[in-house]
């Protein structure tokens, strides 16, 4: 005797040798044998052999019309036998019940399985609706093929063009267009992005690193909505006449400086930050548009600005206007350069001169600063200025050393950058000019006095704190952010509140309103400002400053490596080498000493920090922003400046070697760069492209 059973999901046919209650022990074609239970077996039969049947089964199945079955079935339960009666017209032979049976097992959606062999018809709405859904898919495989067939051509399909950047970035990962996408990438063995820059998804790497950054953080456009320029109530004329220091490519010009000598001998000086606040009020729409972009976002070549334009030109500090400001007047005594008092007001400032850094940096040098050689605007200005900074970096650095700090460092370079033409230019500024310290010092007395007036009102402000938090020293070095007044260790000043550029960062201007209502407000000032002490929303937005902030940094290294490359690229089109200079910065980590791109080098043998090496450039991924090179020589023993570096903490390696290390950072022992972001924060120079978004 045979048998036709089930056994795991599968029919199977067998011979039985022998039977023991409602067991049977079987032995299939293959010689395998089987102990199968009675209540799975679906039919007994003497011929044909088991082979036969199940060959034979197969045939029937195959020529059964399932159209006709599902009408010869019915609505109601049945069991296979029953049906092959009415479907063949006679008892079914075992072939014939056996090949009914894989028929039915294997059309779901015309019959529904209700027990073992047996079946019922699925209703005729159901039925059209997964016939429908079969020829749909058909459909989408027809055309998912093509889509694969013209990506693997080279062509992007008409389709995927609106999609490109969702495909690569946010995919549907059910969408036959990114089912074609990745297909084609199997088989081309690429990934995503380089086949979609191959078909022409993406003009460029630029492209692709742009396009990612503004889908995560600008998914709805980076432009503007219309807007109107609010009003500024009359403000009374200082007299004074101003002037900013920036690069040249400054647009959005936040801080002026203004000398003038008393009839008593003292001498004033003023600071002048540009003062939307005036005009946008918090909770209106131009509040809005700051609040959700958070910064400026800097890039080399290019930017996006927190405000839109008109309303960045009716308030930048521009040459030859008057210009809305929050002024802060220091009283000085020339004998021995102490502050004797500080005032805060809002009014309008006369900018005599916007002047640039590319023009006056050759000009004014400490040698001739000390000698009154050279001619240039605001000579005697900025004269005045370089020697009462050096007395306010001399109290900063006894603060610093007080915290148990070592005194900064200042000699270490900064990397401009300029796009032009998708052509970039690099070039090495040593960092601590004298324009830079003179800017970087009242920026940082700016904020730091700004910061003592609103806790003295007992107003809350956004404050950068460093140093006493818990963990071991990197953690308690580490800067945050908090809405009371408290020391920054790294910057020697006992409260620092970031209030210097409220153009281009969100928290600047909320210092700004802040600010105001002391002036303003006086002992009424806790009643009167936007923001009240304990206020949640000033913690949601130190929050989603942090957040912003830090994405906006990451996208703005990544543009930096990536212009570092194409710099890699010009210098071998234009002199057909790949040989480069480096120095050690830790272990196997350098970088190269003509532009700011640090790279790796797994196995390199261990050199002290600062030694100068030549590398060999093997190849660079403008995709993947990655750099291969070996090394060629050991060029020489580490400089004065790197053994100076090597007796610094480990703690405070340069920020440049923990961004290599991917890790996060925040310097401490450079405020001039934090100034720096503050007097320029541009794109076109390592000052403003790096330095704003650091310590």
């Amino acid at each position: 005797m045979n048998l036709f059973f089930e056994e795991s999901g599968d029919f199977k046919a067998g011979v039985v040798l022998s039977q023991q209650g409602e067991a049977y022990q079987v032995e299939l074609q293959s010689g395998k044998r089987s102990k199968v239970k009675s209540k799975d077996v679906l039919l007994q039969f003497t011929s044909p052999t088991p082979q036969q049947l199940l060959e034979e089964a197969q045939q029937i199945a195959q020529a059964i019309e399932l159209d006709f079955l599902w009408e010869v079935a019915g609505q109601e339960e049945f069991g296979f036998a029953e049906l092959g009666a009415e479907y063949f017209g006679h008892a079914p032979l075992p072939a014939e019940a056996a090949g009914l049976l894989l028929s039915l097992h294997t059309a779901p959606i015309y019959f529904y399985k209700k027990g073992k062999g047996r079946y019922k018809a699925a209703p005729e709405a159901s039925l059209k609706a997964a016939q429908a859904g079969i020829e749909k898919k058909k459909q989408q495989a027809l055309v998912q093929a093509e889509y694969v067939a013209q990506l693997k051509a080279g062509q992007l399909p008409e389709a995927m063009k609106p999609l490109a950047l969702q495909l690569l970035f946010k995919p549907d990962k059910n969408s036959i267009e990114y089912k074609a996408l990745e297909a084609a990438c199997n088989e081309l063995q690429t990934s995503p992005q380089r086949l979609m820059l191959t078909v022409g998804g993406i003009a460029s790497p630029k492209q692709l690193h742009l396009s990612k950054f503004l889908l995560e953080f600008f998914p709805k456009g980076s432009g503007f909505p219309k807007i109107v320029i609010p009003a500024v109530a009359d403000l009374p004329l200082a007299p004074v006449q101003a002037f900013s220091i920036d690069d040249v490519t400054t647009t959005e010009i936040d801080d002026a400086l203004s000398v003038q000598t008393l009839a008593d001998g003292k001498v004033r000086v003023g600071i002048h930050i540009a003062a939307p606040g005036l005009g946008i009020k918090r909770g209106d729409a131009l509040d809005a548009i700051a609040r959700q972009r958070m910064s400026t976002v800097y890039m080399p070549g290019d930017k996006i600005t927190m405000l839109p334009d008109e309303l960045v030109e009716a308030f930048t500090l521009a040459e030859g206007k008057n210009c809305p400001a929050l002024s802060l007047y220091a009283t000085l005594d020339p004998v021995d350069w102490s502050v004797v008092s500080t005032e805060t007001k809002a009014e309008l400032v006369p900018i005599s001169a916007n002047l640039r850094h590319n023009t006056l940096d050759e000009l004014v040098t400490e040698d001739n600063l000390a000698n009154d050689a050279g001619e240039y605007p605001h000579k005697a200005d900025i004269a005045l200025l370089w020697k009462w900074i050096q007395v306010l970096e001399q109290g900063r650095m006894a603060k610093r050393e007080s915290f148990g700090l070592r005194p900064e460092q200042n000699n270490r370079v900064d990397f401009n950058f300029y796009v032009e033409d998708e052509v970039v230019t690099i070039a090495r500024r040593k960092r601590g000019a004298p324009l830079d310290k003179i800017v970087a010092e009242l920026m940082i007395f700016a904020n730091s006095s700004w910061g003592k007036l609103m806790s003295d009102h007992g107003v809350p402000g956004i404050y950068r704190a460093q140093g006493g938090g818990s963990g071991g020293w990197a953690a308690k070095m580490q800067v945050r952010m908090v809405t009371h007044a408290a020391p920054h260790q790294g910057l020697g000043v006992d409260q620092y509140a970031w209030s210097t550029s409220p153009l281009r960062r969100y928290t600047d201007l909320v210092n700004q309103w802040q600010i105001l209502a002391c002036v303003e407000g006086g002992v009424a000032a806790p009643l009167v400002a936007p923001f009240k002490p304990r206020d949640a929303d000033l913690f949601a937005i130190v929050s989603g400053f942090d957040a912003a902030y830090s994405g906006y940094g990451d996208f703005q290294s990544n543009m930096e490596r990536y212009w570092c490359l194409r710099w890699l690229g010009q210098e071998q089109a234009q002199h057909g080498t790949r040989q480069v200079e480096a120095a050690v910065l830790k272990d196997e980590i350098l970088r190269l000493a003509e532009i700011p791109l640090i790279i790796k080098l797994p196995g390199m043998q261990q050199l002290a920090r600062g030694t100068q090496v030549k590398l060999d450039i093997l190849r660079w991924d403008e995709v993947e922003l990655t750099v291969e090179a070996r090394l060629l020589e050991v060029s020489a023993a580490p400089s004065a400046e790197a053994e100076q570096l090597e007796r610094e903490d480990e703690e405070e390696i340069s920020e440049e070697l923990d961004a290599a290390m991917d890790m996060p950072h925040e310097t401490v022992d450079a405020p001039s760069e934090d100034a720096a972001g503050d007097a320029a924060a541009e794109p076109g120079s390592a000052i403003e492209e790096i330095k704003p978004l650091t310590e």
